[in-house]
């Protein structure tokens, strides 16, 4: 199977004076936003057109909206990633925050009043910190954490994928573990597979599936980077599906965004982006044929820095043939209010 490489064309202009593209041209890459540390966890709201995604070790959680063309963040007290909207309230955000997971109201214009804590992860790790997550059909929260990172090096085999609820807020279900850096989830469009990373280990796994149940099973392997090292480099970051069920795997350390074959493990493309540091990618706009791709500069070097001064900012690239399917939401609270899971057991202003 042949791999295209997709020429690198970025633009610095506001995304809502973009014309369509044809069918026809080349994907466009499109620098979205000033750059921040590090870009990552992008979701959708395909309800009101709002993009989400975080600025990890600020504790900020960006919102942009589409119709709008407006962009605004809030800032929480500690790491934050993945923040994911609530399926009976919009404005209800689900965040994972340094070893936990919480809930905030915001709608983008009013201050959050406060931040719910639900649910505490990782009791055993004191020094990990939550990474990426999202939401299954059934509204389960799917939230991974990760070893520390230091100057030394990442701390080995304490990470793990969790499985949250309503009925598990006090005991969180073990998925997988142990794990170095829980990443990138998706589902395909039947809903009997999930596929998960493990940055570390260079592998795309897929899992049997019952969306019923919410049980995983029967691991295989669907991509090793270490495969492929004449065509990319670095390591499988975050990452989406598109409708096809081809998933688009961010390359942290690889300047690039790569779609591969779930079905067969082919890489059908890479598309070069103007930063080292890819973290993670969600389908888009009012159509989902916008591939939002979020980047990094927290693990640049000062020279690099100035060699590539879009690094951390989040892009946007049409014209890939091709689109996502909508996301799904955390069905844990109806209101930041919502005792229906238990009582409010520990806020924060």
């Amino acid at each position: 199977m042949a791999t295209t490489v997709i020429a690198l064309l970025a633009l610095i202009v506001p995304i809502w004076s973009l014309p369509p593209l044809a069918p026809t041209q080349y994907p466009g890459v499109y620098q979205l936003t000033e750059p921040v540390d590090h870009a990552e966890c992008p979701s959708w709201d395909y309800r009101n057109n709002i993009l989400y995604y975080v600025n990890i070790h600020e504790g900020q959680v960006y919102r942009y909206d589409y119709d709008q063309g407006n962009l605004a963040y809030i800032t929480l007290d500690g790491e934050v990633a993945p923040v994911i909207p609530s399926s009976r309230d919009p404005n209800l955000l689900i965040v994972g925050l340094d070893r936990s997971v919480a809930a905030v109201e915001w709608d983008g214009v009013s201050d959050p009043s406060e931040t719910r804590i639900l649910a505490a992860l990782a009791p055993d790790f004191p020094t990990s910190r939550v990474n990426d997550g999202k939401a299954d059909k059934q509204g389960r929260l799917w939230i991974g954490t990760m070893g520390y990172e230091g100057p030394d090096g990442l701390t080995p085999d304490e990470g793990i994928l969790y499985q949250v609820t309503c009925d598990h807020l006090d005991s969180p279900l073990v998925e997988i573990a142990p794990v170095n850096i829980s990443n990138g989830l998706a589902w395909n469009a039947a809903n009997d597979k999930f596929f998960y990373i493990d940055t570390p280990s260079g592998q795309v796994v897929e899992y049997s599936y019952n969306d019923e149940t919410g049980e995983i099973s029967d691991r295989r392997v669907v991509f090793d980077v270490n495969d492929h090292t004449e065509h990319i480099v670095g390591g499988p970051d975050g990452m989406t599906i598109d409708e096809d069920d081809n998933l688009w795997i961010a390359l942290y350390g690889g300047g690039a965004i790569i779609k591969v074959d779930s079905s067969n493990g082919d890489l059908l493309e890479i598309v070069p982006l103007p930063a080292l540091d890819v973290t993670s990618a969600i389908w888009g706009g009012p159509d989902l044929d916008i591939l939002y791709v979020t980047t990094s500069r927290v693990s640049l070097t000062d020279e690099q820095k100035l060699e590539q001064p879009a690094a951390g900012a989040v892009f946007a690239i049409f014209g890939l043939g091709t689109k996502g399917r909508p996301t799904f939401e955390v069905d844990i609270l109806g209101s930041i209010d919502d005792e229906t899971c238990g009582a409010k057991k520990v806020l924060r202003g």
